[in-house]
């Protein structure tokens, strides 16, 4: 059963390719809601950066599933945020390395790791009222959920933020690798609201999910008058 179900607990799914802008408007929207934010990413590149660590190729599925079964992940919320530790330690001063970069899609195509991630994931909701952020949270994470939207952006836009940011992803080979995995691969939800943010400033983005929260009755966004 999808615990959302269950939970006395509300999410809204933030879902975009890579510099479409999702991260930023979660977490913006997650501080004006009070809700918790979560960016799912970040464990996928934890997953990557243990990989790296070990020195496990990436497309050696099995050693690097047996690397993630026999390490101890622990998560928490703090401060309204995601944080987690591997083997005892934090892996967040290493998520935007080259190295994490390159192989953060390969690692999230791993059908199991995918699993084990979800799993956690979806405990969270247990915990707090969320605004988590990913690829598939409306599709496969939380698709029970009344509130996912779909933040994109053009190429073009999202490449001239890529940079800005210092950073050097390949966008077109992300979104090939993420839309075309077969473990929850990078989707539209069909009932998303899919927002363009190539000319929108973050309030703006903003500004327009909570406008559609409030339509859909979301008791905390009404309170934000």
């Amino acid at each position: 059963m999808n615990p959302e179900t269950v939970s006395e607990y509300s999410v809204i799914a933030i879902d975009g390719p890579a510099a479409s802008g999702k991260s930023t408007v979660a977490r913006k929207l997650a501080r004006r809601l009070g809700f918790s934010y979560v960016n799912s990413g970040a464990l996928y590149r934890g997953v990557a950066w243990l990989t790296t660590k070990h020195h496990i190729p990436t497309d050696d599925t099995n050693a690097v599933c047996a690397q993630v079964r026999k390490s101890v992940f622990n998560f928490d919320l703090q401060g309204k945020e995601l944080v987690f530790l591997i083997d005892g330690i934090s892996p967040e001063p290493h998520l935007r390395d080259e190295q994490v970069n390159r192989t953060v899609s390969s690692i999230s195509a791993i059908a199991e790791v995918r699993e084990f991630l979800v799993t956690h994931l979806r405990k969270f909701l247990t915990w707090d009222n969320l605004v988590m952020e990913g690829r598939d949270i409306g599709s496969m994470v939380f698709p029970d959920t009344l509130y996912k939207f779909y933040i994109d952006a053009s190429l073009e836009v999202r490449a001239q933020r890529r940079a800005v940011q210092g950073q050097r992803d390949d966008l077109f080979f992300r979104d090939r690798a993420d839309s075309s995995r077969r473990a929850s691969p990078l989707t539209i939800a069909e009932d998303a609201h899919v927002i363009d943010s190539s000319s929108l400033t973050i309030d703006g983005v903003v500004g327009e999910i909570v406008g559609r929260l409030k339509m859909k009755g979301l008791p905390e966004a009404l309170r934000l008058e």
